[in-house]
């Protein structure tokens, strides 16, 4: 039994049992409300009208029945929605997001007080870790929102909506060899030197690694961390080069350290915001996605949440070139 079939069930009833007029009411065709009312009839096991000819003469008095008690079904259809409605707009509540150092510390604090602004009275709780602590986190704990970069496998239970790409930059004390080649960084550059870069990821290969090998090159990986932060104090200590996310070149380390262009030296990277496929989301989950990922329109979330496969989703991107992020202009070298 559908909700579709009560419906036509009551505008035939409201039109005084003309299909044809019922028909119109609903904005579909006679055949249309003649068959949904026949599979209704097979369904339930019951005639609901009596018939003369093709016409329907009255109502069966089972068919009485039935018709009050699809009244009180759509009336409470319609308190669902209204429910929905007012739940969807409610602007109190709670918003937990699982992210990486790169992602809280560099993308969001703008994002969050914009979301601040417009709505305070949404507590925030912000969780920080590598994709695959964000995958526990994800599993273990009710976080709404999950915000990563690549590791796609270790999501598959969740909508992940492509957001910004980056590239690597490479960050190096003032005044450093590598910001005096007069010509465009390359990786054999880079293979001279100790580098300090992120953890690598547990889930496979890392790109960085990839990147060297492909050019039959060896990196000489002295140090790891998660934090950009704290790539970029080892590299203020002469351990080695850094490479980090574009993002985390900040302007504010300029003073003591300087930044290289490093684009098409590794693979670009998508970041992708990514939620549960049978959540709900309130109004307020909407317009966190929209700040993230201002590219991201009302009608393409709602094709996103339709979509059945990733793929799907990635598809609906396709002509749309994502914006991208990089290093604070005023520090970055841009070799020759």
């Amino acid at each position: 039994m559908k909700l579709q079939q009560l419906k036509y069930l009551l505008a035939i009833v409201d039109n005084g049992l003309n299909i044809t007029a019922a028909a119109e009411r609903m904005y579909t065709s006679q055949p249309g409300v003649s068959k949904q009312l026949k599979l209704l009839e097979e369904e339930l096991g019951l005639q609901l009208f009596v018939r003369k000819g093709k016409s329907l003469d009255g109502i069966t008095a089972a068919g009485h029945q039935v018709i009050d008690r699809a009244r009180v079904i759509m009336r409470e259809t319609e308190n669902i929605r209204s429910l929905a409605a007012d739940y969807y707009q409610e602007e109190e509540g709670a918003l937990s997001i699982a992210t990486t150092h790169t992602q809280a510390r560099y993308v969001l604090p703008d994002i969050i007080a914009e979301f601040r602004k417009r709505f305070p009275k949404i507590g925030l709780n912000l969780h920080q870790g590598t994709s695959e602590q964000i995958a526990d986190m994800i599993t273990n704990n009710n976080i709404d929102f999950a915000i990563a970069t690549g590791s796609k496998d270790l999501f598959a239970g969740l909508i992940l909506v492509p957001s910004y790409r980056w590239d690597r930059a490479v960050v190096v004390p003032k005044g450093h060899e590598l910001t005096k080649l007069g010509r465009k960084l390359t990786l054999q550059d880079l293979a001279r030197y100790p580098l300090v870069t992120y953890v690598f990821s547990f889930g496979g290969q890392s790109s960085l690694k990839r990147a060297f090998e492909n050019e039959g090159l060896e990196p000489d990986v002295v140090f790891t961390a998660r934090d950009a932060d704290v790539i970029k104090t080892y590299v203020r200590m002469g351990m080695g080069v850094g490479i980090v996310a574009s993002m985390a070149a900040d302007c504010a380390d300029q003073k003591e350290l300087q930044v290289i262009g490093a684009e098409g030296l590794f693979p670009r990277s998508t970041t992708w915001i990514g939620f549960r496929k049978d959540a709900v989301l309130r109004r307020y989950m909407v317009e966190f996605v929209k700040l993230f990922a201002p590219h991201v329109t009302t009608s393409q979330l709602e094709e996103i949440r339709r979509a059945t496969t990733q793929d799907e989703i990635d598809g609906l991107f396709e002509q749309n070139e994502l914006p991208v992020r990089g290093a604070c202009v005023d520090s970055i070298i841009e070799a020759a």
